[in-house]
Formats: C-alpha cells, sequence, structure tokens
C-alpha cells in the first residue's frame, strides 16, 4: 500500500516546487516598479529634464537670472563654431581625448605586462593609483609649482635642467601648457587604469601563462595573445571611462595655465572653461544661451566618440 502513496508524493513534488519559484517570481516582479520608479524620478529630474533644459536653451539668448529667454535660432551654434576661443577649446580637448589616451593607455599596457610577474605588484599598484585620490586643484597647484619660470627661483623641472646645463624653459606658456597639460593627466590617471586593467588580468587563469612559458613566450608575445585578448571587454570600457573624462578636463588647466588670473589665455582652454567663461566667467554679462549650445556640442562629441569607440571595439566574447 505504500508504493501508490510514495508514487503521488514524488509526482506532487516538482508541482509544489514549480508553484513555490513562480510565486518567487510574481513576489520579484511586483517588488520591480516600487524600487525603479524612485530611480527613475531621480535620472529624469536629474539628467533628462536638464539635458532637454540645455538644448531648449541653446537655441535662445538668455542672460541669467532676471532676464528672458529670447529665441535666436541657430546664432549661438553659428557665433560659437566662428570663435576662436572656441576653435582652440574644441582642438585642445581633442588632444587630450587622443594624445591624452593614447599615452595613457600604452603606459598601463606595459605597467600591465611588468606587474603580472613582479613580486610586490600589489603594493606598486596602490601606489600608481595614489595621484587618482588627489583633488585636481590640488594636483595643479602642486605641477604649477614643479614648472615654474622664475629666474633664481625655478620649479623642480627647470633647475633639474639647469642643473645637467640645459636652458630653463617656460613650460606654462600658452603655447606649451596643453601638452605639459596633457603629460600632467597622463601620469595622474595612468595608475587608474593600471588598476581596471590588472583586475582584468587576475581573472585570466594562471595555466596559459604557464603554457607560454614553457612555449617560450616573450612579455611582448603573452601580452598580444592572451592577455590583450581576455581583457578586450574590459579595455573597451576603459576607453569609454577616459574619453568621458578627457571631455570634461577643467580644474587641472584652469590651475595649471592661469593660477592667479581670470581664465587661462585662450590658446589653453578646453570646452569646459569655455563653458565656464560663457557663465560665471564672464567678466561682462554672462551668456547662457551660447554656455548651453557649447554643453550640447559637448554631449554630441562624447556620444559620437563613445559610439565610435564601442563599435571599434565590438568583438565576440572570448570564454575561458
Amino acid at each position: 500500500m505504500s508504493a501508490p502513496t510514495d508514487t503521488v508524493a514524488r509526482a506532487a513534488g516538482p508541482g509544489r516546487a514549480t508553484g513555490s519559484r513562480g510565486g518567487h517570481l510574481t513576489r520579484k516582479r511586483r517588488l520591480f516598479w516600487p524600487f525603479m520608479i524612485p530611480a527613475l524620478g531621480l535620472y529624469l529630474a536629474f539628467l533628462v529634464l536638464p539635458t532637454l533644459a540645455t538644448v531648449v536653451l541653446s537655441f535662445t539668448k538668455w542672460a541669467g537670472s532676471g532676464d528672458t529667454p529670447e529665441p535666436n535660432g541657430v546664432d549661438n551654434y553659428v557665433q560659437m563654431w566662428n570663435n576662436d576661443s572656441f576653435q582652440y577649446s574644441f582642438q585642445n580637448t581633442l588632444i587630450y581625448v587622443f594624445a591624452g589616451g593614447i599615452g595613457t593607455f600604452l603606459l598601463a599596457f606595459l605597467f600591465t605586462m611588468v606587474l603580472r610577474d613582479m613580486r610586490g605588484g600589489k603594493a606598486i599598484r596602490a601606489i600608481l593609483f595614489f595621484p587618482n585620490i588627489v583633488a585636481p586643484v590640488a594636483l595643479g597647484m602642486f605641477l604649477g609649482f614643479v614648472f615654474k619660470y622664475q629666474p633664481g627661483k625655478q620649479g623642480l623641472a627647470n633647475f633639474m635642467l639647469e642643473h645637467v646645463g640645459a636652458s630653463a624653459a617656460k613650460f606654462l606658456d600658452p603655447a606649451n601648457v596643453t601638452w605639459v597639460v596633457t603629460a600632467s593627466i597622463i601620469w595622474a590617471s595612468s595608475g587608474f587604469f593600471i588598476t581596471i586593467l590588472m583586475a582584468a588580468v587576475d581573472r585570466i587563469p594562471p595555466y596559459l601563462y604557464e603554457d607560454a612559458d614553457l612555449a617560450g613566450a616573450s612579455p611582448w608575445q603573452k601580452f598580444r595573445n592572451i592577455t590583450l585578448p581576455l581583457t578586450w571587454d574590459v579595455i573597451g570600457v576603459a576607453g569609454v571611462l577616459w574619453t568621458i573624462n578627457a571631455l570634461k578636463i577643467f580644474e587641472l588647466v584652469f590651475v595649471l595655465a592661469g593660477p592667479g588670473t581670470y581664465s587661462p589665455p585662450n590658446q589653453a582652454w578646453t570646452l569646459g572653461i569655455y563653458v565656464f567663461d560663457r557663465t560665471f566667467g564672464s567678466n561682462g554679462t554672462p551668456d547662457f544661451g551660447a554656455a548651453c549650445a557649447c554643453a550640447v556640442a559637448m554631449i554630441a562629441l562624447v556620444s559620437f566618440l563613445v559610439v565610435l569607440l564601442r563599435r571599434l571595439m565590438r568583438r565576440d566574447v572570448i570564454q575561458f
């Protein structure tokens, strides 16, 4: 008599389990919107709506509080594109994105090849990451002292040049400051991307590198055939982060190129400084319409570069 009872129990068991899972999924669905609505509300209030308002105001002439926005079509965009300051800003920003990005990732890849087999590599990672925890303003002030040009009271860089018999250089002149800032950004940012790439390298099975060692592979061959393909998705994400951050560079340039003055010389501007100048930094009447037009140009540029980068970095995921 027990066999039929056991058969019925076994038949009923999976049904009850399925019902339990179904009830769990139903409860999860019920909790989805209560958790999602506050996040969507914040996203709309602090990102979507301000972005739409920026686009609308970019087609107006508006001096800010107490003034009424007056539609002026595409005048802001035409005047902005023909403005020398904007052209300098656009050019310098692209230099930071591409030259700074290439330098940063070359340095990050180099350290990735070295640190993987180095004893104490984790401690070195922490040291390399240190510049990222320093505020950009403080970092700019420190580098300002390093690159200072003042006969008889030179900064560290010119002191070293004079010590080896070379002439002191005006590193922070408008014609040179963009490249000085680029080198400074590479030095300050590489530790962050080294940390990201090394975290991706740490998840690669060690036996792949052991097999490569047995085959007599050089460090470059191991990087090209193992490290690079297996960290490609992380490199793509790091490239997007770099592009977004490079387009927003402001404090370091502002402090290095124009300490103690109203603003840096036009030749050293970035798009962020251009927006600042057209709003809070203007000596005359602020022009929020022109500032919004530049902000829209920044949004369009970063969107284009990110989409382009994602398409160029697209590759089938390698399972390991």
